[in-house]
């Protein structure tokens, strides 16, 4: 008779301010969330990108106004807003890119579909994408 008065677990409807801070996602759980944000960043800034590629290549004096938007800036908006806005492309591209080969890696090789390796390839996801994001990006502010 005992067990018939237990008292049934409660569920209950989660309050997004109060109860989503207090959560701690673990490393894949990050870097899911960032390959879906990288991809929007990439998405969003899709005009950009043509506008860069299109100056970079049509002749030789569109090519020299790309580069001195990059040095003088464009109207209000200063060169180093401008490098700042590339930065966040690079990242975005090379972190949807591991993210996505390490998506690609979980469903080819179903062995990899662990908890271990789950976080393993998560941080190896973020030193990647980071590292090789650090290093164009002194390369774009021209410290090599």
């Amino acid at each position: 008779m005992t067990e018939l008065a237990k008292k049934r677990p409660e569920f209950r409807n989660i309050n997004a301010l109060k109860d989503l801070p207090t959560y701690r996602m673990p490393v894949a759980a990050w870097v899911s969330i960032l390959h879906r944000a990288s991809g929007a960043i990439m998405l969003l800034l899709l005009p950009f990108i043509l506008w860069m590629f299109d100056k970079s290549l049509t002749s030789e004096i569109s090519f020299d106004a790309f580069t001195a938007a990059f040095r003088a800036g464009i109207g209000f908006v200063p060169g180093a807003v401008l490098k700042l806005v590339v930065l966040v492309l690079i990242w975005a591209y090379l972190h949807h890119f591991t993210a996505g080969l390490r998506h690609i890696w979980m469903d080819i090789s179903h062995a990899a579909v662990t908890k271990e390796f789950g976080k393993s390839s998560a941080i190896a996801t973020l030193v990647i994408s980071l590292s090789l994001t650090a290093v164009l990006g002194a390369k774009l502010f021209g410290l090599y």
